[in-house]
């Protein structure tokens, strides 16, 4: 039971569950049936496991030298080789999962997952680390609308909203942890801009969606568009703020944490 555990914690259950709970909704608010809406729940799942045990299997040697016994396979309860023979086998799942609801959805599913795995094999070391987000978020909304009849493409700015919460996501997942990636090397996008400016670019690519899911929505009233473009720059203007004022404080990266959520509740309540 305790190897269980100890696997199940190093997939990074908290960030799968709530990618998988968001495609999930997403997938019944655009129609699906429920069975399909339980496959694509499925595919995705079994995506995010492959990308976060990938994570903490290539990562291994890196974690050890920095001493991150919070996971598992550095700190020795998980071996590479279970970890590896668990990854390929949620990737394989995925692959069958996703192609089974289409292959035009299931390549956007797959292309996100690609996307993961490419942060993981080495991009999260460059300058192109966000890109893999762009693509990873923009992908997900997509799918569920193209495994409907006749695969419609969704309206422009669902893709755009989710590829900048992804941005966004991006720099909350990594500023926690830049001094422990500078010790081993890897400098990704948010590395190089700094704790102070990576803070600002989250909270503005988080500010940006807001805005775009206040006017974009024909359906959306002239007082929503307001209220939620003006809630989301001033939740950005007041990160920055904190930012600049005391860069290692917390403080900034709660505000962003609010935008994402209240990004992620805008995106679901208008596409269902």
């Amino acid at each position: 039971m305790n190897g269980l555990r100890d696997l199940a914690e190093a997939c990074h259950p908290l960030p799968g569950l709530v990618v998988t709970l968001v495609a999930v909704v997403l997938a019944a608010g655009a129609g699906l049936a429920v069975g399909e809406v339980v496959l694509l729940g499925a595919a995705v799942f079994t995506g995010q496991l492959s990308i976060g045990w990938s994570n903490d299997w290539f990562d291994a040697e890196r974690d050890r030298a920095v001493g991150r016994t919070d996971k598992p396979v550095a700190a020795g309860t998980v071996t590479r080789k279970v970890i590896a023979a668990a990854c390929l086998a949620a990737l394989t799942a995925t692959i069958v999962l996703s192609v089974s609801i289409g292959l035009a959805a299931g390549t956007a599913l797959l292309i996100g997952v690609a996307a993961g795995w490419a942060y993981n094999l080495g991009l999260k070391g460059t300058i192109w680390s966000g890109a893999t987000y762009l693509v990873a978020f923009g992908t997900l909304p997509i799918a569920p609308y193209l495994a409907l009849p006749g695969q419609p493409w969704p309206p422009w700015w669902i893709p755009v909203v989710g590829a900048l919460i992804g941005f966004g996501a991006h720099f909350a997942n990594v500023l926690p942890d830049l001094r422990a990636d500078a010790q081993t090397g890897v400098r990704g996008l948010p590395h190089r801009l700094g704790p102070r400016v990576g803070v600002i670019v989250m909270a503005v690519a988080l500010a940006a969606a807001s805005v775009v899911l206040g006017v974009a929505p024909a359906t959306t009233s002239a007082a929503f568009a307001v209220t939620v473009a003006a809630a989301g720059i001033a939740l950005a203007a007041a990160a920055a703020a904190a930012a600049i004022r005391a860069p290692r404080s917390s403080a900034a990266f709660r505000l962003t944490i609010v935008i994402a959520v209240l990004d992620v509740t805008l995106l679901i309540a208008a596409t269902t």
